[in-house]
């Protein structure tokens, strides 16, 4: 990540500026410019699939895919772009979701390790979402074909091949086989 603009902004100011076509975060008041993700990334991210149609079958909440913004520190502001976050009807209720910026964090949070992400900022990465109040956080590795799985209070569980992940306490008897989130 390379730091883009000198002077802190804020994370209304952030979501206020214009697209100029190039990804970015705002972290801890600086804006960020990330690399665009390769096809491979993307063909990842059908995490939103596998996981969107229990959540619009069950009628949980609220699914969200590319980057939204999500906001992790303030004074200064971070927001964070998720590869895939859910956030509930009591997180957030039915209907279009806001415009702008909410200091609402999801419950479930999907990152996937893109190839020039270092593993130390995924980790801070994770972290700094569970300090934010997110419930579970799952860093999705395409180089080992595994997904370490984070809650705050739990010693990280690393998953993989036909181990399945499963998300009780957030999306009812939801399971499915790491191996499909890399097919």
């Amino acid at each position: 990540m390379i730091p883009v603009a000198k002077r802190l902004f804020t994370a209304k100011e952030f979501g206020q500026l214009p697209d100029n076509g190039v990804p970015t975060e705002l972290v801890r008041g600086r804006i960020v410019s990330m690399n665009l993700p390769v096809l491979r990334h993307g063909q990842i991210c059908r995490i939103n699939r596998l996981v969107g149609y229990y959540v619009d079958e069950h009628n949980l909440g609220h699914l969200v895919v590319n980057d939204p913004g999500i906001i992790t520190e303030r004074d200064p502001d971070t927001v964070r772009g998720p590869d895939v976050a859910f956030l509930s009807y009591t997180r957030i209720p039915r209907g279009p979701l806001p415009k702008v910026y909410v200091d609402v964090v999801p419950e479930l949070v999907f990152e996937v390790r893109s190839p020039t992400d270092r593993w130390s900022e995924m980790l801070a990465k994770a972290l700094e979402y569970l300090k934010a109040g997110v419930t579970v956080v799952c860093l999705v590795d395409e180089r080992t074909e595994e997904v370490p799985v984070y809650r705050a209070d739990e010693s990280p569980r690393n998953l993989h091949g036909s181990d399945e992940l499963s998300l009780p306490g957030i999306l009812g008897d939801f399971h499915v086989e790491v191996r499909r989130f890399f097919e």
